[in-house]
């Protein structure tokens, strides 16, 4: 190894130990902001990705309006790592709602939806995704149609983070035509559109009785996310039934934490449960039965 490069390495390793430092306190960030913030935006073009993503998030939190840009180079920077470019655009889409003047990285992000890379096309869309964003709100739902499956995936978060509940409709009706990923996507996101809460767990209920075994799974954890077991006491008995094991177990987990008084009448599914092909399933049915 050359002199240079010794020289370069060691300058590189004494940026990083000097920046762990106002990562390891926030008090002595505060303190000396003006030195650690210039320190900080070197430093995070080298290290790992968790070093990247800890600067990320302390100047995220502390330094919204210097970090806004570097943020953004790192997300379309070819260099960077994937993993590098989806971190940036996450902490991009928080702390947009607090710059002075968001617009013209808003208006490249706009250009960026539009690039013919689908990587480019993803981040920009989930950077664009924050609460009153509506300019952004077209352009991401033309992505609900790309090509791209991933892009597709991204722009339904983007667009649920919008919080606007003039977009269900519209999840509503990809809901019903997308891909499967997509429809996948959009159930796990549904529940945070909290003012159509009756409509949303009529779509879980109903994404219950579908062929698909995966559907029909990320029903039953969402709906136990939105609602109480013994509210739909019948429909978990009914999924211990589901030709698929992972369903019945997750059915019998939800329904472990019923008091015996609720589990009571139970006995006897739980009883034939005992011979089911799957271990998992048949240990499930045992504990609670133990519990009775």
């Amino acid at each position: 190894m050359g002199k240079a490069k010794v020289i370069a390495f060691e300058a590189r390793e004494q940026l990083l130990q000097n920046a762990k430092i106002y990562l390891e306190s926030v008090e002595l960030f505060l303190e000396e902001r003006d030195k650690a913030i210039p320190l900080l935006l070197k430093a995070m073009r080298h290290g790992d990705r968790e070093f990247k993503h800890e600067i990320m998030f302390l100047l995220g939190s502390f330094a919204k309006q210097e970090v806004a840009w570097p943020l953004y180079e790192i997300m379309v920077d070819p260099n960077e790592s994937e993993d590098s470019h989806h971190d940036a655009s996450i902490q991009l889409s928080v702390i947009f709602p607090f710059l002075k003047d968001p617009q013209p990285l808003i208006d490249r992000l706009l250009e960026d939806v539009k690039n013919q890379d689908p990587l480019a096309r993803l981040n920009a869309a989930f950077a664009l995704g924050w609460e009153g964003n509506a300019q952004a709100a077209i352009p991401l739902i033309e992505l609900l149609y790309d090509p791209d499956e991933r892009v597709q995936q991204n722009a339904v978060n983007a667009l649920s983070n919008l919080r606007d509940d003039r977009i269900f409709s519209l999840m509503l009706e990809r809901l019903e035509h997308g891909a499967l990923e997509q429809k996948r996507t959009i159930l796990l996101n549904l529940w945070r559109f909290y003012s159509k809460r009756d409509e949303v767990v009529s779509v879980y209920l109903r994404y219950l009785e579908h062929e698909n075994d995966d559907l029909r799974f990320d029903a039953l954890v969402l709906l136990g996310l939105i609602t109480d077991v013994k509210t739909y006491l019948k429909v978990y008995v009914r999924s211990l039934s589901d030709p698929n094991p992972r369903i019945r177990g997750l059915a019998l987990n939800e329904l472990a934490e019923l008091g015996k008084d609720e589990l009571a009448g139970l006995r006897n599914k739980l009883k034939e449960m005992l011979s089911d092909p799957e271990m998992d399933v048949k240990r499930g049915a045992m504990e609670i039965l133990k519990k009775l």
